[in-house]
């Protein structure tokens, strides 16, 4: 019998959610960057590319310059996340605080995903990959919520409540009614891509009338997720495929994709460690920087700032990296000078991703899932890269093609009931697989 250790998954410490586009086009030119090709989403590819949130007030595009939205953003309120029930500003009392309102005292977090710290009380915790989230405790009547600096869509959840959405608030503190003045556990989930730059948060606060609690218990299970935009969850609250960059802000959430959907039908604390529109060694297009590899050994999109990932031990790694390598035709000027070239050298650099994935984490089940996107290559590669691990010696693997998606959500992504169908084959994978959880 095997006794489970709980393990630190989730640190004691630790957005421009948004397609690209280029800093020269207006907001009219945004439907000729979305171009379907083989049932893939074409980011734009320019080197000048920057990322551009829109503001949330209005469900249209807008060609406001980039620096207005950099200034003080105003507090946006929206619905709770898909397939909770709604619930209004007013049934949580969400509000903003005077800038001299008394500060409450710091509740112990447990804190989900890669963090570094920040600096001043609106930016203790500096994050950049998705799916960053932070839980605490407390007695009585209300928190209060810490946001810094940096565009940010947040989901706050105070026990089984539905989620209630913060999105663009400007620095500060924003407080939270709870139900009743007893115990209570609060969530603030990071549910938007920060491709721009980190973000900032600086924790969760009792006001008077209420105390802190101990941190949530460490949880005994732990998964991590690595991929591209159909981990991050781009677009995929979206009742349709064609989307302004507007939209796809307000529809991207982490938290209701492959992520946070397993990670909760196993109790699991989770990292997303996701970039949209890169892959394993070539990006959509062949777009010029940091492929998934290349930027997983930093807590930041910085290339310096190293990740202490040395507490984290997941039993399940999920990976699903391909559909960027393989969803557009090569250029001329790209290193590859055939398709074969390209094959050879995505399975040569996925293999080795996951012998060193395999180092830090010797126990861990791995996952490798792909679509049937691009005429079915990506999932044939993936399929080699399978072969390749276990002729290695790799006997904790499975390779899962995953057929029959909608790809419903923006610019022809996976959708949240796509998602759903996406976790019940990794989930398959995981249960066909004895002892996974043993430590």
């Amino acid at each position: 019998m095997h006794r489970t250790r709980r393990h630190p998954s989730e640190s004691p410490l630790r957005s421009r959610g948004r397609p690209c586009r280029s800093s020269r086009s207006s907001s009219s030119s945004v439907a000729r960057l979305f171009r379907w090709t083989g049932r893939a989403c074409q980011l734009c590819a320019a080197k000048d590319t920057v990322f551009v949130a829109q503001p949330a007030r209005r469900l249209e595009e807008t060609s406001m310059p980039l620096s207005l939205f950099r200034a003080g953003l105003p507090l946006m309120l929206v619905l709770g996340a898909a397939g909770a029930a709604a619930q209004t500003p007013a049934d949580l009392a969400l509000r903003p605080l005077p800038a001299d309102a008394p500060a409450g005292r710091a509740l112990p977090l447990r804190i989900g995903g890669r963090v570094v710290a920040g600096e001043g009380n609106l930016a203790r915790y500096r994050r950049q990959w998705p799916g960053t989230y932070f839980e605490g405790s407390f007695q009585g009547p209300a928190v209060d919520v810490a946001v810094g600096p940096g565009e940010v869509s947040l989901r706050v959840r105070i026990d089984a409540a539905a989620p209630v959405a913060l999105v663009r608030p400007a620095p500060g503190r924003y407080r939270v009614k709870a139900n009743g003045p007893g115990r209570h556990r609060v969530r603030v989930d990071v549910v938007s891509e920060s491709q721009a730059g980190a973000t900032a948060f600086g924790g969760l606060f009792a006001p008077a009338g209420s105390t802190p609690l101990a941190a949530p218990a460490v949880r005994a299970r732990a998964i991590e997720f690595i991929g591209d935009s159909h981990t991050v969850g781009y677009g995929n609250a979206s009742p349709a495929r064609d989307c302004t960059e507007g939209q796809v802000w307000e529809t991207t959430d982490t938290s209701q994709g492959i992520a946070g959907q397993l990670s909760r039908r196993y109790g699991a604390a989770y990292r997303v460690n996701a970039i949209s529109g890169r892959g394993i060694v070539r990006n959509y297009g062949g777009f010029a920087a940091p492929t998934v590899p290349e930027a997983y050994p930093y807590a930041l999109f910085d290339g310096k700032t190293p990740a202490d990932d040395a507490d984290w031990q997941p039993q399940v790694i999920v990976i699903a990296l391909g559909t960027n390598d393989f969803s557009t035709p090569l250029k001329p000027e790209e290193r590859w000078k055939s398709r074969d070239a390209l094959h050879a050298d995505y399975e040569n650099r996925y293999v080795r991703f996951v012998q060193d994935l395999r180092r830090r984490s010797p126990r861990a089940f791995f996952v490798l899932w792909a679509t049937d996107l691009a005429g079915g290559e990506i999932a044939r590669e993936v399929g080699k890269v399978g072969d390749k691990l276990r002729a290695a010696g790799e006997t904790r693997l499975a390779v899962v093609p995953v057929t029959g998606l909608s790809f419903g959500g923006c610019h022809f992504h996976p959708n949240v009931a796509d998602d759903t169908k996406i976790a019940d084959a990794i989930g398959k994978a995981i249960e066909g697989h004895k002892g996974v959880w043993a430590r």
